[in-house]
């Protein structure tokens, strides 16, 4: 264990080194401010204290103190000087040192004492920023737990109402992967984007409370069950609402984004896509027949690729589009169905969502 001693008096610094080894320190000495930085950055992290003096030629100790705590902040450093005076202690304490001893010294018990002190203090604030190191790991490891816990809940209450038509629930997470794409195509940040990413497969979350002949029927809807399917938006943003029936039910009823999410910004934008992903472009989609950009883009985005991913895939109801009669019909709702340029960012990334379909086949 090394301790540094800066003084510009040699007797003095010579008497202070005899003194450290006897208490089985490695004394590393210096005769100014300047030679006592150098000798500090030669020898980090071996230093385990600084003893300085204040008034020395080339670089005083008030100097070395600034620089020190910058080279390293957790040095404990005494001040050892004559100067005597209260306003010279305060200004060496503010400018890094940890403690304060006047010349003459004629006990040098007094600075073992407190070398001990400073010392001590130093093990005890490593030990505690060691402490504080660990709990932030395990709160991290604990909070990644939390969130793989909560994306796998996810992903089975979203497969929950894609399994009712589509028995690999591959559909929900192409239409997560397919709707971050274009997020970013569009300009959404990366943190949006993969919020998306994970909020889209919820989209059709409301599909649990619709009855399989309905939803498996092959043939056309009449007027009393598509008025049935079309509530599965409201059912969705229920279901991911308040715990209250009555609340969650309140929450969902108006066009504006759904309350209730206690903050939760995840949770908001999943109870919005489930909500208003059959919203369209010109006025005439449900529940609340919003127009252009009154509707969100992400459910602008959903909208598209879960129309496009439905007509790729085969359904009880219906068979597989081609590509090309998929983009046609996309092309097609442009300025309708579709916000254009969600269309276009749609075209300019065809080849690239087709790899995300041949990645999630099923």
């Amino acid at each position: 264990m090394s301790v540094l001693v800066i003084d510009d008096e040699e007797r003095l610094r010579r008497s202070l080194c005899a003194f450290l080894e006897d208490m089985d320190y490695e004394p590393l000495e210096a005769a100014n401010g300047r030679q006592g930085l150098e000798v500090l950055g030669a020898n980090l992290p071996h230093v385990e204290a600084a003893i300085v003096d204040l008034n020395m030629p080339v670089m005083d100790g008030y100097a070395f103190l600034a620089r020190a705590r910058e080279l390293a902040p957790d040095l404990p450093t005494i001040v050892l000087s004559g100067v005597g005076l209260v306003e010279d202690a305060i200004r060496a304490m503010r400018a890094g040192a940890w403690d304060f001893i006047t010349k003459p010294l004629y006990d040098f018990g007094i600075l073992q004492l407190t070398l001990d002190k400073v010392l001590e203090r130093a093990r005890l604030l490593r030990e505690n920023r060691a402490y504080q190191q660990r709990l932030e790991c395990m709160v991290g490891e604990r909070t990644a737990e939390i969130e793989r816990t909560r994306r796998q809940i996810i992903q089975r209450l979203s497969r929950a109402a894609e399994y009712k038509d589509n028995e690999t629930g591959m559909h929900v997470i192409r239409v997560g992967e397919i709707s971050a794409l274009l997020g970013r195509a569009l300009g959404l940040p990366q943190d949006r984007c993969d919020m998306l990413r994970q909020c889209a497969p919820l989209h059709d979350v409301g599909k649990i409370g619709i009855p399989d002949k309905i939803l498996l029927k092959p043939g056309a809807l009449d007027a009393g069950e598509w008025d049935l399917m079309r509530r599965h938006c409201a059912f969705g943003c229920e279901l991911l609402g308040p715990l209250d029936r009555d609340e969650a039910r309140a929450s969902c009823a108006s066009y504006m984004l759904p309350r209730g999410d206690d903050g939760n910004p995840f949770l908001a934008l999943a109870r919005m896509l489930a909500l208003l992903h059959h919203e369209r472009w010109d006025g005439t989609g449900y529940p609340f027949g919003l127009r252009g950009d009154d509707v969100p883009l992400e459910a602008r985005i959903v909208a598209l690729v879960d129309v496009y991913d439905a007509l790729r895939s085969e359904r009880p109801y219906k068979s597989c589009f081609t590509r090309e009669e998929c983009r046609d019909t996309i092309l097609a709702g442009s300025g309708t169905q579709f916000d254009p340029d969600v269309v276009r960012a749609f075209q300019d990334n065809l080849d690239a969502i087709e790899g995300i379909r041949e990645r999630w086949a099923g």
